[in-house]
């Protein structure tokens, strides 16, 4: 049986983030993608330019339409813009109950377009993370939503991470791309433990996307494996080979996105 997940996100025109790096991902994975579309923003591989939210009531409408027709495996969350999504999408995942939910912590884009309103911070923190299977912060994120310094070291990251998954989240992600050294490490913080999640770090530059194409892997292949562990670990190694073939694409000026169908062109 073909699986279907579901993305809600926002749209990347250039086509190497949101809503396309997700169906991307889950085509490249095997599973059936299914969309609700939280905000267009006009951005390319040289960053964020523009944003404009989609109204809570039509992103609440996409949803309910989905979730009273397919079934859903799994739903990856991404960009939600404003506080009224966050309140949206809290809803419907309350009423529905997926098995399993990917929040991508989205707050701002790599070049430093705020991607969710400052008074959305809190609803995002006290609403939907609590309803997450898993959240998937990276340094800045974490340092965000915890109102601390940003992780200086591992030791930090799995002291953020606890105290991330202490305000409701069954696990995190913590994502260590940031941190200096020749590896990037991510751990996994669940009630029964931390698991380092390392790998070598890649010099190429085809990285546009990274997060949103890791966070949409995960949500593929949770329902494919059975932990978070292992889909984990499979979305790294799908991830990273993605990364790798992208010198392939010419895409852009700026930073180019992944090669998402690299092990069939």
């Amino acid at each position: 049986m073909i699986l279907n997940v579901l993305t809600i996100a926002g749209s990347d025109p250039s086509g190497g983030a949101g809503i396309q790096a997700d169906l991307k991902t889950f085509s490249a994975l095997g599973v059936y993608g299914a969309t609700a579309i939280t905000a267009l923003t006009a951005q390319n591989t040289q960053g964020v330019t523009a944003l404009y939210p989609v109204a809570d009531y039509i992103v609440a409408a996409q949803l309910d339409a989905v979730f009273r027709d397919l079934r859903i495996d799994a739903v990856k969350i991404g960009m939600l813009a404003n506080v009224e999504n966050v309140l949206a999408v809290s809803s419907v995942i309350e009423r529905y109950k997926p098995a399993h939910v990917v929040l991508d912590t989205v707050i701002c884009s790599s070049n430093g377009y705020l991607l969710l309103e400052p008074c959305a911070l809190a609803a995002l923190r006290d609403r939907l993370l609590p309803l997450a299977s898993i959240i998937t912060p990276n340094l800045h994120e974490a340092s965000v939503l915890l109102g601390e310094p940003v992780a200086a070291d591992e030791v930090q990251m799995i002291y953020q991470g606890d105290a991330l998954r202490a305000l409701g989240a069954q696990a995190v992600l913590i994502k260590g791309g940031h941190l200096l050294g020749n590896c990037s490490p991510d751990w996994l913080i669940e009630k029964s433990g931390h698991t380092r999640i390392s790998s070598v770090r890649l010099k190429v530059i085809g990285t546009h996307g990274t997060g949103c194409t890791l966070s949409a892997a995960i949500a593929a292949l949770r329902p494919q494996n059975r932990d978070w562990t292992n889909a984990v670990n499979n979305a790294k190694i799908y991830i990273n080979q993605a990364l790798l073939q992208s010198t392939r694409l010419s895409v852009g000026l700026g930073t180019g996105p992944l090669h998402h169908f690299h092990a069939w062109w």
